[in-house]
Formats: structure tokens, sequence, C-alpha cells
């Protein structure tokens, strides 16, 4: 017998701050948390940068986190892979 290895993944409620002094994850914000960016949210360039910062952060690859919901607003979902919840 074959025993299937389920895939550990959570979502999390992200509220950014775009076009900040500091990139940052600020903590816990309502059910998620707030993170502050420098970019500013045009072509995805603020998308971009919160992907980069959580994989520093957590210390994750980058292909293990998307955002599934909110590519084009401040509060955003966002998916990790390989993980089954974090301490923030």
């Amino acid at each position: 017998m074959t025993k299937e290895k389920t895939k550990k993944e959570f979502t999390l409620k992200v509220k950014v701050e775009p076009r900040s002094s500091k990139s940052e994850i600020i903590g816990p914000y309502g059910d998620g948390i707030k993170v502050k960016l420098t970019s500013p949210p045009v072509e995805g360039k603020a998308n971009k940068e919160l992907i980069d910062l959580l994989s520093k952060e957590l210390k994750i690859r980058k292909k293990d986190i998307e955002i599934i919901s909110g590519q084009s607003s401040k509060n955003k979902v966002v998916r990790f892979i390989g993980l089954s919840k974090i301490d923030y």
C-alpha cells in the first residue's frame, strides 16, 4: 500500500500599505497581518515585493507563496504551501 502525502498549506489575510518608508511585517491586524512595502501599487510591483518579503522573513521559497485574491487591492489573501501555520 502507498501512503498519500497531504500537502500542508494555509491561507492568511494580509493588509498591505504600499509606498511606505520601510518594508516590514508590522504584525497582527484583525484576523491577519499588516505589511508595509516601499513599492507603489502599480504593474504588480507591490505584489512582487510582498512575496519577496514574506519569502525572506518566513524562510520559504517564493514559489510556495501565492496571492489568491486581492491582486489589485490593499486587502489580500495569500496561500502558503508547505506550512501549516505561522507564528508572528
